[in-house]
């Protein structure tokens, strides 16, 4: 198991299933099929699951994140990252690249529209289930590290400062305003 075939295996989970967006169907549909995998290969999506973990962990993801779920905890942004994971790499690399762009996403826009946060926990242990599924044990406490890298210290403020969000994602901050922000920002 590379990062490609783990991407592959995502994207062959999203294909089978009927709501792509829906973050816990797609890890259902990838842990059934990552448990046909040798117990190897189990192991090394845990690994790959982690590093694209810590490839997501930027201040300015947290901040659209906080935007989307109207706050964001450390255990909130991993369940967030998760869900990203589960709509595959397209998407996932090009909201790393720019976080702001979530606001194009349907289920963003449905999130918006009808008030639900956007997560998925289950996605953190899509490799834990595959190999219990598989093996009946758990996942060996050492196969796999992680880390966070720093935060971006330019984002280094609170997100509780609606105005700089609002400055530096203005279309997650456009999409999620209330319906008076928006009538008071459009007067002269």
């Amino acid at each position: 198991m590379d990062t490609q075939r783990f991407w592959k295996l995502i994207e062959e989970a999203r294909s089978q299933v009927p709501s792509p967006d829906d973050g816990d169907a797609v890890v259902e549909r990838a842990t059934a099929l990552l448990a046909l995998r040798p117990p190897q290969e189990i192991v090394a999506a845990q690994q790959i699951l982690q590093d694209l973990m810590a490839a997501s962990y930027r201040a300015p993801l947290w901040g659209a994140a906080y935007v989307i779920n109207g706050g964001c905890s450390d255990d909130g942004f991993d369940y967030f990252r998760g869900w990203l994971i589960t709509q595959g790499r397209g998407t996932f690399e090009r909201v790393i690249a720019d976080p702001d762009a979530l606001a194009e996403l349907p289920a963003v826009r449905t999130s918006a529209a009808e008030g639900l946060d956007i997560e998925c926990e289950t996605a953190l242990n899509v490799a834990w289930y595959a190999h219990r599924t598989a093996t009946g044990a758990d996942l060996p406490d050492d196969s796999f590290t992680s880390h966070c890298p720093e935060l971006d210290p330019d984002w280094d403020f609170d997100f509780g400062d609606g105005e700089e969000l609002s400055r530096r994602l203005p279309r997650l901050a456009e999409l999620y305003a209330e319906p008076d922000e928006v009538e008071a920002s459009a007067r002269p």
